[in-house]
């Protein structure tokens, strides 16, 4: 595949606005565009058998596609992604859309998960599209830790941290518990917690019940073990994936086996890492198209994300919104840009507090 910027070099002025007019016609309505069409859109008159030659001259270059003998021609993923780099002007948040996103944040109250929540459904609302929002894992020290019973193969844990916030988790419990074991495992947990965070915790417990097993009741000892499984299931630097939307891309496409791929996509927690690993690579908001994206890549879909950072501007988390590949990238990107900022002031915000 040849590098874009090269051939973006090597267009004149005729070339490059048949491609961009062909580029914003795509992502306008998804279809393809014919030569006689784009007569009636060039700032100068222009034949249809000329535009024909410039489009079989994109069409070699790799930019172009035809999807059909009879049709006219839509952008190529090389194509999208030189448009992109090379044509594409960046709007700025429509003021709707900035107020509709800044209501979730005004109220200030709440877990941040419950925030992330509401701001994700805002996000999908106003791009159309499916919003992904990753948050880092709670490092607050806990302050207390309480199970509870919810059924014989149901259990839920409290998580109090010293920050105010509070966790539940459900999780299955060992086989047989009893209320007296369950009292004995919390109060095993939380004569540990000194101040620790969760990654501190786990550790002390298992040098602890290695060196208190026999002061344990078997069963308490269990619940302790399932419990510290659950923590590790949570992943070492990040807690939850947040996707809102999904209907969108099933609105928005034709193709519902690349959707329900995409969704087997969004299912896979073990690829969390990977998805902030992706915002990582360079600062502000980056641009996956299609195969570009390793996450997502089967799908074929396009990823417009960016990190958030804490108040020592280190990265903590990302925000993104997806969809097909003929996604209004200068109206979303400006969106997802202001959204990462807001969730960056909001975890800032909260850890002052």
């Amino acid at each position: 595949m040849q590098d874009g910027s090269k051939i973006l070099s090597q267009l004149n002025d005729r070339s490059r606005e048949v491609f961009r007019r062909v580029v914003e016609s795509y992502l306008q309505n998804g279809e393809p565009i014919g030569s006689r069409t784009l007569t009636r859109a060039m700032s100068e008159p222009i034949s249809a058998a000329t535009i024909r030659n410039v489009m079989q001259d994109l069409e070699l270059l790799g930019l172009l596609d035809s999807p059909h003998v009879s049709a006219g021609r839509i952008p190529t993923q090389l194509g999208l992604r030189m448009f992109v780099d090379g044509f594409m002007e960046i709007g700025t948040v429509e003021t709707a859309d900035r107020q509709r996103i800044e209501a979730n944040f005004a109220a200030g109250s709440g877990e941040v998960s419950s925030v992330l929540d509401r701001v994700g459904f805002a996000l999908s609302g106003i791009t159309q599209g499916a919003s992904l929002v990753l948050m880092p894992k709670h490092e607050a020290p806990v302050r207390h830790i309480d199970f509870v019973s919810l059924a014989p193969d149901r259990a839920l844990v409290v998580l109090v941290f010293s920050d105010g916030q509070v966790e539940n988790r459900i999780f299955t419990p060992p086989a047989g518990q009893t209320p007296s074991s369950m009292r004995e495992a919390a109060n095993f947990l939380n004569a540990l917690l000194e101040g620790r965070t969760l990654s501190e915790l786990r550790v002390s417990i298992r040098q602890q019940m290695e060196a208190r097993r026999q002061e344990l009741d078997t069963l308490s000892r269990e619940l302790v073990e399932s419990g510290v499984a659950l923590w590790d299931d949570h992943g070492e630097s990040y807690e939850r994936l947040i996707v809102r939307g999904q209907s969108n891309l099933l609105s928005n496409s034709d193709d519902l086996d690349r959707i329900r791929s995409l969704f087997d996509d969004l299912e896979r927690k073990r690829d969390l890492a990977e998805f902030l690993e992706l915002a990582e690579q360079g600062e502000g908001v980056r641009i996956f198209i299609g195969s570009e994206n390793k996450l997502f890549s089967l799908s074929g879909s396009s990823l417009v994300v960016s990190p958030y950072m804490n108040a020592d501007r280190k990265i903590i988390g990302a925000v993104g919104v997806i969809g097909p590949t003929r996604l209004n990238y200068g109206r979303i990107v400006p969106i997802v840009d202001y959204t990462a900022q807001l969730v960056g002031k909001l975890m800032s915000d909260r850890a002052k507090g």
